[in-house]
């Protein structure tokens, strides 16, 4: 077997996010194929064979690849709408919309979604995706087809509804799937994407969309399903205080223990938002090792309210990071998403040391791995991972006057990036993506959001 081609980083600060927080504030990476073969202080080692590039990182960071853990990518040719709602009536309002979108929508809204994280340093990223209208094409096929023509790590929560308006939820009645419908093509999905090895680039996850859209017997089978199929389990929950109402109404409990009554709290489950938590729901989400999307902007944006995201930590939650769709967050970026869980997180007296800088690093990178169930292949830099990784440009008028490199990435502006490797292939450079045509992805969701709101608006 050939040896593997090496690249080599070298004058870099480091922040490998492993288990000690090890830093280096001039050291070495050195990647050989998909993996990463060294990380250290100072130069790399002289010798090394195979060598194809070498990097003068100097004036950079170098981080693990940041890690989506929530996100809808079909809203982004939605966005820049119903920008005054809260949650359950920016649904209402856009419901109509996304119910007409179909394959080639969804295509352009994918591309959209993922180059705009991948090229602010994003290399793992997911998608939600629930709306499945009938005759609309192949959705997942679609949005999967669009991850791997960017380069990043992927997995795609096939999501699901079957509680409409007829059955008093909020999605308009053909908007949604049957039970059966909605179990048979998730299935396929899995059977016909899901990669479960190591170095995975595509991954598929079981994602009933939250419990006022689903029937409590999609979730129970879902629930079945992907513990059948050894894949993970995703949803919305405790988002804000209307679902908690919803739930004690129709369940007559809250959602925390309204999830676990259908088998979906454990370490093979993570819950989108999970703002409106009490304390034994935090205890019980750390009891089964249930994890967290924190999805700070998107809170802020639709008046959800403040994640516990301190207390979860502490009580030893797995916690990761989302953007959100991009209707509720226009940005669509999730190294923004470091500094605004760090403020949000200190809002209220006394809270001047809630998250810090570190804390907001590692729920972007490793905690994300920890969420999706790929911590032992990314989310650090440690020798044998996944060459996953991006160099972050620190020496700009941006950040030059903050000495601690850490502090400069989450607490100023967003960090020009340099490059961004997505399992030892570069995927970014300067800013631009290399794998995808930024320009055309821009004019393509521009006709398909205008086409969108023309068929909308056509009835």
């Amino acid at each position: 077997m050939a040896e593997a081609e090496r690249i080599v980083i070298d004058n870099c600060a480091i922040a490998t996010v492993d288990a000690d927080d090890t830093e280096h504030p001039s050291g070495h990476v050195v990647i050989a194929g998909n993996r990463i073969e060294a990380v250290g202080a100072g130069r790399a080692p002289e010798g090394l064979e195979n060598v194809v590039r070498r990097i003068d990182a100097t004036g950079h960071l170098v981080t693990p690849g940041l890690i989506n853990t929530h996100h809808h990518f079909y809203q982004w040719i939605t966005r820049g709408l119903a920008t005054d709602h809260n949650l359950f009536n920016w649904l209402v309002a856009l419901y109509p919309t996304w119910a007409r979108i179909d394959e080639t929508m969804a295509y352009a809204a994918a591309q959209g979604s993922l180059a705009m994280m991948a090229r602010g340093g994003v290399t793992t990223a997911m998608d939600h995706h629930y709306v499945y209208p009938e005759n609309s094409g192949d959705l997942s096929g679609a949005i999967i087809r669009a991850a791997r023509e960017t380069g990043v790590r992927f997995t795609l929560a096939r999501g699901s509804m079957d509680r409409s308006e007829k059955d008093g939820g909020l999605p308009p009645d053909f908007a949604v799937e049957t039970l059966d419908d909605a179990l048979a093509a998730t299935g396929r999905t899995v059977d016909e994407y899901h990669d479960a090895s190591f170095d995975a680039m595509t991954q598929v996850a079981v994602a009933p969309c939250s419990p006022f859209s689903v029937s409590t017997e999609l979730m129970r089978q879902g629930a079945e399903l992907a513990r059948a199929k050894g894949v993970r389990l995703h949803t919305h929950g405790s988002e804000t205080v209307e679902e908690e109402k919803f739930c004690h109404e129709l369940f007559g409990m809250g959602p925390t223990d309204y999830f676990e009554s259908t088998g979906w709290l454990g370490e093979d489950v993570w819950m989108a938002h999970c703002v409106h938590m009490n304390d034994s729901d935090i205890a019980a989400f750390a009891r089964t090792g249930t994890g967290v999307a924190h999805c700070p902007s998107s809170n802020a944006r639709l008046a959800a309210g403040i994640a516990r995201v301190p207390d979860m930590l502490a009580a030893g939650v797995p916690v990761g990071l989302g953007v959100d769709g991009t209707a509720s967050n226009e940005s669509g970026e999730l190294h923004t998403e470091l500094r605004n869980a760090l403020l949000i997180n200190r809002l209220g007296a006394r809270r001047e040391a809630a998250l810090n800088a570190r804390q907001a690093l590692r729920l972007g990178t490793y905690g994300g791995a920890r969420v999706l169930g790929r911590a032992a292949e990314t989310g650090s830099l440690e020798p044998g991972k996944l060459a996953d990784l991006v160099l972050w440009k620190l020496d700009t008028l941006a950040h030059s006057s903050i000495a601690d490199p850490v502090t400069a990435l989450v607490f100023g502006a967003a960090a020009p990036v340099t490059a961004s490797f997505v399992n030892g292939r570069q995927i970014v450079a300067d800013g631009r993506l290399l794998t995808v045509d930024e320009d055309a992805i821009a004019r393509s969701a521009r006709t398909e959001a205008q086409r969108l709101a023309r068929i909308t608006a056509e009835g």
